[in-house]
């Protein structure tokens, strides 16, 4: 059995040496793919677009637009001088956010009274919305407390906090959005292509017609679909480590954790992602069919359903279980665990096992599914 499995799997690195196209794809689509998203899926929102409509114009609201104009957060980009401005600039998306200073907001200010201060944001995209609001209270609350500091120094008191906010990330200090999607791209990169490349492996035999001889020699249906996907995923280890040293190199990303148990989950999960190439060659009678059926099965749910870019807590329950079909949603938890968090087994082992059954599963289902085939030929 080993020796026909290995002869199995020399005959298909013969054939993937012989094709260069299929290698170029292997090897630079998915560094193309990590740049791509990489840099174009980005949930950062950095210098705002503000517009100002001062209507005061006094001392105190220069010193506030001067505290706006000092964050990094946000980028002046007119000052407005009537109402009926607000709306064009907002309509136009010229600005994100337009600021409104009241007429009376020294004279509400030295009389102890609250200052109204308006922010107009765009609201639709609510996701940067709300960052913008975020960011909107951090600069008013500093500029709250400079005036606060200045009149307490003035009178000669000083200001007692009893509970000091003072918050600490950890894993990711810089909040970048690329460490967090890194990972993800990586899980969605893998189960792409090898589902892809297996799948397209296996129907092309068939199109050529090489099966009937496959089908007649001793091999039978297991040793034919272990030697076909032994070069796929050693293919698919070496393109995991040109990932993994280009995302260093363009975002930045470590690997917190073991590079050995990195490399034995890799392992499993690109078990998992070629059995599942497997089961739609067997079921696929063309390359077209199997290519789509492959793209179908591996980039939507990788995307969707994996946690990758929409958090699965926040899903309803009944779509929280379909989340299960994707073998990406387990291993994204473990390279998250293991490149940000730097984890080990004893928080994740729950999670190859799932890896381990789906492979198991969808390996036996395309044998039977194969076997059944040839024997009705």
């Amino acid at each position: 059995m080993k020796h026909r499995i290995l002869a199995i799997a020399k005959k298909e690195f013969r054939q993937l040496k012989r094709d260069t196209r299929l290698m170029l794809v292997v090897f630079l689509f998915p560094v193309m793919l990590l740049v791509i998203f990489g840099y174009a899926v980005n949930f950062d929102v950095k210098h705002v677009k503000v517009a100002i409509y001062d209507q005061e114009k006094s001392e105190l609201s220069r010193e506030f637009i001067n505290s706006l104009q000092h964050s990094e957060y946000f980028d002046l980009v007119e000052m407005i001088n009537s109402d009926r401005e607000i709306n064009k600039y907002l309509d136009e998306k010229s600005a994100q956010c337009v600021i409104v200073i009241p007429k009376n907001m020294s004279a509400d200010f030295y009389s102890n009274r609250n200052v109204k201060i308006q922010y107009l944001i765009d609201g639709v995209d609510g996701n940067t919305a709300n960052i913008i609001n975020n960011y909107a209270n951090l600069v008013t609350n500093s500029f709250n407390q400079k005036i606060v500091n200045k009149i307490l120094a003035v009178k000669g008191i000083k200001q007692y906090e009893p509970i000091k906010f003072e918050p600490q990330f950890w894993f990711n200090p810089e909040l970048k959005t690329s460490k967090f999607l890194v990972p993800g791209l990586i899980a969605m990169i893998l189960i792409v292509t090898a589902v892809i490349s297996v799948a397209l492996s296996l129907v092309k035999e068939k199109e050529k017609g090489t099966i009937e001889q496959i089908n007649v020699s001793p091999l039978n249906s297991l040793e034919l679909i272990i030697g076909k996907s032994i070069p796929f995923v050693f293919l698919a280890i070496i393109n995991a480590g040109i990932i993994l040293i280009a995302s260093y190199f363009l975002f930045g990303s470590e690997v917190k954790g073991s590079l050995l148990l990195l490399f034995i989950t890799t392992l499993i999960f690109l078990m998992a992602s070629t059995s599942l190439g497997i089961f739609i060659s067997v079921v696929s009678d063309s390359q077209q069919v199997a290519f789509t059926l492959a793209t179908f099965v591996s980039l939507l749910p990788s995307l969707i359903l994996s946690g990758f870019i929409f958090p699965i807590d926040s899903m309803p329950k009944i779509i929280q279980i379909i989340t299960n079909i994707t073998p990406v949603k387990f291993y994204l938890k473990i390279l998250r665990g293991i490149m940000l968090r730097g984890v080990g087994l004893e928080a994740f082992w729950q999670q190859l096992i799932y890896l381990l059954i789906f492979s198991i599963f969808f390996i036996l289902l395309g044998t039977i599914i194969n076997f059944k085939k040839s024997e009705s030929q």
